[in-house]
């Protein structure tokens, strides 16, 4: 059964509930546990900081949460909804209308604008923002009938943020949104992050490996060897002008 194009959240506020995930990668003869017994909850509206080095299972996690993946065993539940071992059809219709994902490398298409380049996802969602407003909400409005190679790093960052988000969707993945970036540019790039967690009330799920920006965030999840050894709410967020690179 696929879910509707738009649900609310239950009462509880709760988006996401993982029940002992497990995510394993046969490689020939080896195998390798990439998430061994991941339990949590993910609520409407919060920012959540995923911590942990290389190889601690963040990419994984995020790509289940997705429908980019399926877990190899465990329950995973959207608003309701069994994702965990559905079908194809369904996963496409959920990573189409209720998932935006921003990837460390922008993957935009170098013979569009920025915004041709957000089109293509207004094109094809039920109720999207224009393109316009959604490279507004990023800072762009100057910037939307430049091509890539005539933006910055963090100026195409930004429009692959406002791709993800033209949708209106109701969870933001961020996988190290500023990992090919300089400090001064990623501050610029989380704050556009920021800003669409503020207004629109998006789930926002940012993988980091630099502990300075968990104190951005609602929630703060350190994960290591595919299991989630902490987790702790922040009593206030920091803006990201204020945090201490």
């Amino acid at each position: 059964m696929q879910p509707p194009p738009s649900t609310p959240a239950p009462a509880s506020g709760v988006v996401f509930e993982a029940r002992q995930l497990r995510k394993v990668y046969h490689t020939g003869e080896v195998d390798v546990v990439a998430l061994d017994g991941v339990d949590l909850e993910l609520h409407a509206g919060d920012l959540v900081c995923l911590l942990g080095a290389s190889g601690s299972g963040k990419s994984t996690l995020l790509n289940i949460l997705g429908g980019l993946d399926l877990p190899t065993t465990g329950q995973l539940i959207y608003k309701g909804w069994a994702l965990d071992g559905t079908d194809e059809n369904t996963l496409t219709l959920f990573r189409r209308n209720c998932v935006g994902f921003v990837f460390q490398f922008y993957n935009l298409i170098p013979s569009l604008t920025a915004r041709e380049n957000v089109a293509l996802i207004t094109g094809i969602s039920r109720d999207p923002m224009t393109p316009e407003e959604a490279l507004e909400m990023v800072g762009l409005k100057a910037r939307m009938d430049h091509f890539p190679s005539q933006l910055s790093g963090g100026e195409q960052q930004r429009v692959a943020i406002a791709r993800a988000i033209a949708k209106r969707p109701e969870v933001l993945l961020c996988d190290e949104p500023t990992g090919a970036l300089d400090v001064t540019t990623g501050i610029t790039v989380l704050e556009a992050v920021e800003r669409i967690n503020r207004e629109l009330g998006t789930l926002t799920l940012v993988i980091t490996h630099n502990a300075v920006m968990a104190e951005m965030a609602d929630r703060v999840l350190h994960l290591s060897d595919g299991k989630i050894i902490s987790s702790r709410r922040n009593e206030t967020r920091l803006p990201v002008s204020q945090l201490k690179w």
